[in-house]
């Protein structure tokens, strides 16, 4: 049994031997997609959120144990460890029970207390802190034998200022007094702001922040961020409230237990200065850092919610893209792509240069669409891409052709441009063009394209270059594992940037696959994999489920495993006829008795996937492409009048609402408050990147540029509502790509950036509980 099974299986509510078996899996090299689908039966069907969540925990365990061992070599070296503090140590299930404990030898700097042991006060401070003496007695007779002018103790005073050091620092490091202090500072501490005195009286971003006050314990993590990007930039100073008379009565009622007694004040007052100035300045800056650290984690964990659901963008698939990329004073670059994606011609338009040069550009246009007939035409939304947009359909509508045309978010296609991954590409394409054969790409296949771009460039996130990196960076690349291997991908066509995401392929195996392909041909059987330098059995194993090969094999080109190619070979055997007759087959599927295959290695979670699979073969989860319906009369923000009811797209999801793409190159923000007629604490338990909703436009901002939205005022009204969940469209075809540029991207320009702090957004309903109690948050971080 693994050492963490029983203490993560009840922290987790898992069975032990779940748990067991499951990190077992890890320890023999199983990445989480491929334990999550080929081996259900081994972790009893637990999914990949659930498998992570075991890996993680499995890993802060052990990171704790190191910790724990690292601290117990420590104390030992210095003499100091005693049974009782060993077992104390041992016994320790948080990071934060360890370094208590430790803190009092922990290496330190020479502190007053230290200086005060030198002068030879140690045992007049143990008279106080042992509280020994009545009152009355003579005070002067006590602390005369420690009055050494030799020794910088020059009178009384100075001796029971010493003494008092000593104690402070005794209180400060007593864990049962920290965690006491801890937790009520946690419960009755206030996160407050106000802007710096330089920036008074200025008009800032953060002007909402200035006099800011509201319980530690209540402060939802978009305001944390918000507030430390402020303090960042040097316009607000934040610092944490503590309850300093409550904590300070609460110590001085642990310690001086013995208010008569001879060093009674002495004693209080030590308590009191190991609060003011060692106790609280340390926990403040720990609950400040657990406060930014728990803000961190609801921001990555609403990024890695967006990616995933922008990643999962139903494609165009093989279809012909006609791709621009508009620019007013550079040109719009245009990009033809065939049903592959191969770029087959590109130009540069300028179409707003007058009359003459918009003419001629209409011509070059027109005459790229009669010659390679694209079925959409995918537009970048960024500047001058209401005029492109204009410019697009009339010219179409002038050779009356009703080839849709969907606006496409260029979030981080500026930056893929001048990539090493775009110079390998098209070695010989211009920079700028670059960007727009990676807008048309996102359209037939967004996961494809998007893993070629840094996450953080994509524009799904709140405040992502403010949290932990690396914390963000691990969220992320399991997001981007998660869909590669969900969805599966073509070995013959896939990137190398795809193919590195395949469990247990990685960079290195990529390139080889990608190598061996260019030099040996196209791969015919999932077999020829193994013929791949550096890919043997065990990444056999755990890739070749995720990788597809269309040849003479039927199976190779769906997501069953090669394990199981024998039971589906009995199968059809059974069934009378061949494999190739069986896959795809639902009726046939039908009449397949599950009871006949079942057997010690394969049970009944993964033979209905097997049969799943070959009633609907390479079934891609992401769903159907459809085109979207635009309103054109809509091109700015000033177009847009208070009391209108819209269709438009989520494009990002944030701790305190959501941003919809209207079509008017500016987002609006449906407050969290707005998104329903009930109680709505997190919006994205409502709403994801690439739904479609219908709201009401609130206020319009032309100064500051930004749009209000309501869900809850159209529900209230009766507006007619698109199907799906309610108030919500489904997330199918470019739902996550209309007009305006839909899922795949942030706010346009102007809008409130989701990374950036903005105001505070009104109050509401929607915040009346905030997040999770921080009664003591040490608690529950166990690490």
């Amino acid at each position: 049994m693994h050492p963490y099974a029983a203490e993560l299986s009840q922290e987790l509510g898992l069975r032990p031997e779940q748990v067991d078996r499951t990190l077992a899996l890890q320890e023999d090299g199983a990445t989480v997609p491929f334990i999550a689908r080929y081996r259900k039966e081994v972790t009893g069907g637990l999914d990949e959120v659930q498998i992570q969540t075991l890996f993680d925990r499995a890993t802060e365990r052990a990171e704790l144990d190191s910790r724990r061992d690292t601290i117990l070599r420590s104390i030992e070296e210095q003499g100091k460890l005693t049974p009782e503090l060993a077992k104390a140590l041992k016994a320790a299930r948080t990071r934060t029970e360890l370094e208590d404990l430790y803190l009092p030898y922990k290496p330190k700097r020479r502190t007053r207390a230290a200086i005060a042991r030198e002068r030879g006060l140690e045992p007049l401070a143990d008279l106080v802190w042992k509280q020994d003496g009545r009152r009355g007695e003579d005070v002067a007779a006590r602390v005369r034998p420690f009055v050494n002018p030799e020794k910088d103790v020059p009178d009384q005073a100075a001796a029971l200022a010493g003494a008092r050091d000593i104690c402070a620092e005794r209180v400060a490091e007593d864990a049962g007094l920290r965690r006491e202090a801890r937790e009520v500072s946690a419960r009755r501490g206030t996160l407050c702001s106000n802007v710096v005195p330089a920036k008074k009286g200025e008009t800032t971003k953060f002007e909402n922040y200035y006099g800011h006050e509201e319980p530690l314990s209540q402060a939802p993590s978009h305001r944390v961020l918000a507030l430390l990007r402020g303090e960042e930039e040097g316009v607000l100073k934040v610092k944490l409230s503590l309850p300093d008379d409550e904590v300070k009565g609460l110590l001085a009622g642990r310690v001086v237990t013995k208010p008569q007694s001879l060093f009674a004040q002495e004693l209080r007052a030590a308590v009191e200065d190991s609060w003011d100035r060692l106790m609280g300045p340390s926990l403040e800056a720990e609950l400040r850092a657990e406060l930014k650290e728990r803000a961190d984690r609801q921001a990555i964990g609403v990024f890695g919610e967006n990616l995933r659901h922008l990643l999962l963008t139903p494609p165009a698939g093989a279809r012909a893209v006609l791709a621009l990329d508009p620019g007013l004073r550079t040109g719009t670059k245009l990009a033809m792509m065939d049903v592959t994606g191969k770029v087959v011609e590109t130009l540069t338009l300028y179409s707003e240069r007058g009359a003459d040069e918009r003419a001629r550009a209409a011509k070059l246009l027109a005459a790229v669409v009669q010659k390679h007939q694209p079925e959409l035409v995918a537009v970048g939304n960024g500047t001058g891409s209401r005029e492109a947009e204009a410019f697009v359909r009339d010219t179409l509508k002038a050779m009356g052709s009703q080839i849709p045309v969907v606006s496409v978010s260029e979030q981080g296609a500026s930056i893929y441009s001048a990539s090493e991954v775009a110079r390998d590409e098209f070695p010989d394409l211009d920079v700028s063009l670059r960007g727009a054969v990676s807008i048309g790409r996102r359209l037939q296949d967004p996961l494809a394209e998007l893993v070629k771009i840094d996450p953080k460039s994509i524009g799904v996130g709140q405040y992502q270059h403010d949290v932990d990196q690396g914390l963000l960076k691990k969220k992320l690349g399991e997001v981007v594992d998660s869909c590669v291997n969900a969805v599966g991908v073509d070995v013959n066509t896939a990137s190398p940037q795809l193919l590195e995401h395949v469990s247990g392929v990685g960079p290195s195996l990529a390139k080889k696959l990608v190598a061996h392909r260019a030099s040996k041909g196209r791969f015919t059987t999932r077999r020829e994999l193994l013929k791949v330098s550096g890919l043997g059995p065990k990444t056999f194993e755990q890739a070749a489920g995720f990788l597809r090969v269309r040849g003479t094999e039927p199976l190779d080109a769906s997501a069953v495993h090669p394990e199981r190619y024998g039971v589906v070979e009995r199968m059809a055997k059974d069934l009378g006829v061949a494999v190739s007759a069986l896959v795809g087959n639902a009726e046939l599927v039908r009449k397949i008795d599950p009871k006949r295959y079942l057997g010690p290695d394969l049970g009944e979670m993964t033979l209905k996937d097997i049969l799943a699979e070959l009633e609907k073969p390479s079934r891609d989860p992401r769903g159907d492409f459809t085109a979207p319906q635009h309103r054109e009369d809509l091109r700015s923000l000033e177009d847009v009048k208070e009391g209108m009811v819209l269709q438009g797209v989520v494009t990002n999801v944030t701790a305190f609402g959501a941003f919809v793409d209207v079509g008017v190159h500016q987002d609006g923000l449906v407050h969290v408050s707005q998104i329903s007629t009930r109680f709505v604490k997190d919006p994205s338990e409502v709403v994801k990147v690439g739904d479609r909703l219908t709201v009401r436009v609130l206020t319009v901002d032309l100064a500051r540029k930004r749009l209000a939205l309501s869900v809850r005022a159209v529900q209230e009204g009766g507006a007619p509502q698109p199907s799906g969940r309610p108030q919500v469209g489904g997330a199918t075809g470019p739902g996550r790509m209309t007009e305006r540029g839909g899922g795949s991207g942030g706010p346009r320009q102007g809008a409130r950036p989701a990374s950036g702090p903005g105001p505070k957004p009104p109050s509401g309903p929607g915040e009346k509980k905030g997040p999770e109690p921080f009664n003591n948050p040490f608690s529950k971080l166990k690490r």
